[in-house]
């Protein structure tokens, strides 16, 4: 249900104002790359009328661009190996997912090692397009992983280098990639890359106000219930959609969803609560 709201939020703020909608596929961890999948997404994407612009982008394809970023990273003094594990970091007295600075000299013990981004000093600030006038602390949020020990390029820094190649001027997500936006925006910096806007759309929660639960990201989406679904994710956008629009053809519902949208309805919202039965 989380995957779709940003969806539905991205597209109709992007289909609103004219703007193109991308897809991309994030199958750079080969190892959890489940076969078909990513077929299986495009379809359900498809069955609920989304229409994207371009060919698809698999980032799987995009290793050498990740590589040569980081090689310029790493020229520019800005990139460090780190040997600690995840089990050497996490119980960090002040902030489990917060890097300590343990290997900033040089990696403190033998054997494989991950890259880390050295952070700058100093605040970054960003308005967010939902949520507004925004300050991160970099020092705070702490270095952080752009090639992992098996020689994979990470989310952080594989997404700045897509959205430049891709000439992505405005990001739509979901808030709990907020506290990405920073280390992201430091790295566009460090790279010459522009920096995009950003609009990050409600965290969707629990009735009593905890994350949303595992198992009900891991439910699939019926496709067959797609104009109930897509009403049902409106009102959760406070997009108050009328009471007969559930019972609509799909591209009906999209075609009342984009001639109504109103992102200002989500100002100063970072997140929503699911109803007991789930669906609004």
């Amino acid at each position: 249900m989380g995957s779709l709201l940003a969806a539905v939020g991205s597209y109709l703020d992007a289909r609103a104002s004219g703007a193109r909608w991308l897809v991309r596929i994030e199958d750079l961890d080969t190892p959890r790359v489940i076969p078909g999948c990513a077929d299986e997404h495009l379809r359900t994407l498809e069955a609920f009328g989304f229409e994207w612009d371009g060919e698809v982008l698999y980032q799987s394809t995009r290793r050498e661009a990740y590589r040569a970023a980081i090689a310029e990273l790493d020229a520019a003094g800005r990139v460090f190996r780190c040997s600690c594990s995840r089990k050497d970091l996490v119980g960090d007295e002040n902030d489990s997912h917060r890097y300590p600075g343990t290997c900033r000299k040089g990696p403190t013990k033998p054997g494989p090692v991950a890259l880390r981004f050295r952070v700058s000093d100093g605040p970054i600030h960003f308005d967010d397009g939902f949520l507004g006038a925004r300050r991160f602390d970099l020092t705070s949020l702490g270095d952080f992983v752009i090639e992992r020990r098996d020689g994979l390029a990470t989310y952080q820094l594989a997404v700045v280098v897509d959205d430049a190649f891709q000439h992505v001027t405005r990001v739509v997500r979901g808030a709990d990639l907020e506290s990405s936006t920073p280390w992201q925006i430091d790295l566009q910096r460090a790279l010459g890359l522009p920096t995009p806007s950003y609009a990050h759309l409600p965290l969707l929660l629990e009735p009593d106000g905890r994350k949303l639960s595992k198992s009900r990201h891991a439910v699939p989406i019926d496709p067959s219930s797609a104009p109930n679904a897509l009403v049902s994710t409106l009102t959760l956008l406070s997009q108050a959609p009328p009471a007969g629009l559930a019972g609509a053809l799909i591209e009906d519902v999209w075609k009342w969803a984009v001639a109504n949208w109103n992102p200002q309805a989500l100002a100063g919202k970072p997140d929503v609560r699911l109803s007991p039965r789930g669906d609004r």
